[in-house]
């Protein structure tokens, strides 16, 4: 008979409260009766350890949490810089503190690889603080990123990848990922977080929540660029409403950026088309998104909140009911890790400098797969 894990109940509740579940839903994911982990939550019966360790997988816990004798204190390793109106919001979940993490231990490495070169600090991170002119701000970072104003030559989705592309070249780590690391089971809430920033002067990154509707995406990366340019990191939601400092000026910063003030307000002004018309004639000229002009217009007091808010929920929904596949699971993978950061990892695997398990592991790839990746970065 397999011998019984004597785990405290009290740390069993616990660990499927954090990852908010009920007892039905951690049941099933565990793949075991309810009546069974009714059972097990009130100490009327115990798990084998095998069991144990099972059910500490499926909770996204280490199996040690249930043996403990008071739950333990999780702290974000970030600011937590979101609010709902002057109100912090709730206590943040498995999968943002899980994903947090892992973008943590990658630049942690890219740091040491950077060491090792003997890379030289950039010179644009923390550049200003957040009582600067946003237009100084603004047009500093299109000079670092080689961005002019656009004029529609491109689409916005061309823009954004060429956006990446330069923060990148610049220096800045770029990770993307709607899920946590390689698991669709855990996709990431774009109503708790939309990005978040590390700014370091030598690997500053920033993190963008896939899971947004793509038009979004664009007002989210400039957003979070803006931490790295005010030396702010933190956990952002970009929400209209945030009340934090450091939010208000990386929106407005955001918003000076993709449709400057003196350009913007004359021509919105100056259209006599309806709504729909004149949002569609401005994201051409500016070859942003429908919804960047949106929330131009409202940052600058142009619409209501209720009226931004109804595009932008639109826009998420036609995202979510967008019928397709995951992609080239290659391609994603060089998105959620960085261009940059790959480049640096396979180098220095393919060298023969760091064994491919553990590049594997930071990539989060298949050993034998990492020649698969490092074809799909040359295209």
């Amino acid at each position: 008979m397999s011998a019984k894990a004597h785990i405290n109940p009290k740390i069993l509740r616990w660990m499927r409260e954090r990852g908010g579940l009920d007892v039905g839903d951690a049941a099933r994911v565990a793949g075991i009766s309810l009546d069974q982990l009714a059972l097990w939550e009130t100490g009327e019966s115990q798990p084998t350890f095998l069991q144990a360790q099972k059910l500490a997988q499926a909770l996204h816990a280490p199996f040690g949490y249930l043996f403990l004798t008071e739950p333990p204190v999780e702290n974000l390793p970030l600011p937590d810089l979101r609010t709902v109106g002057s109100a912090p919001v709730p206590r943040p979940s498995v999968d943002l503190l899980d994903t947090i993490r892992l973008s943590l231990q990658r630049q942690a490495w890219y740091l040491d690889h950077l060491h090792d070169q003997d890379a030289e600090p950039l010179t644009f991170v923390a550049r200003f603080a957040t009582d600067a002119a946003v237009r100084a701000v603004a047009a500093d970072m299109r000079a670092v990123l080689g961005i002019d104003v656009e004029n529609g030559q491109r689409t916005w989705e061309v823009y954004f990848r060429q956006l990446v592309e330069a923060a990148e070249a610049a220096g800045i780590l770029v990770m993307r990922s709607g899920i946590v690391g390689n698991n669709t089971h855990r996709p990431l809430d774009v109503a708790e977080f939309r990005g978040f920033a590390v700014s370091h002067p030598l690997a500053p990154f920033v993190f963008i929540n896939s899971a947004d509707a793509p038009s979004a995406r664009l007002f989210t990366l400039i957003h979070e660029l803006a931490h790295i340019w005010v030396g702010s990191s933190g956990i952002s939601n970009a929400s209209p409403g945030n009340t934090r400092r450091e939010e208000i000026f990386c929106n407005a910063v955001a918003g000076e950026f993709l449709a400057p003030h003196d350009v913007f307000t004359p021509l919105w002004s100056a259209s006599t088309a309806g709504l729909p018309e004149r949002v569609a004639e401005l994201a051409q000229r500016f070859h942003v998104s429908r919804l960047v002009i949106m929330r131009r217009a409202f940052d600058l007091d142009l619409v209501d909140h209720a009226t931004y808010l109804q595009h932008y929920q639109a826009e998420l929904a036609a995202f979510r009911n967008k019928p397709g596949g995951g992609g080239n699971f290659y391609r994603n993978a060089n998105a959620k890790n960085s261009k940059r950061f790959a480049r640096a990892v396979l180098a220095e695997a393919l060298s023969g400098r760091l064994l491919l398990r553990d590049a594997g592991r930071l990539l989060g790839v298949q050993p034998g797969k990492l020649k698969v990746l490092a074809g799909e970065l040359e295209q």
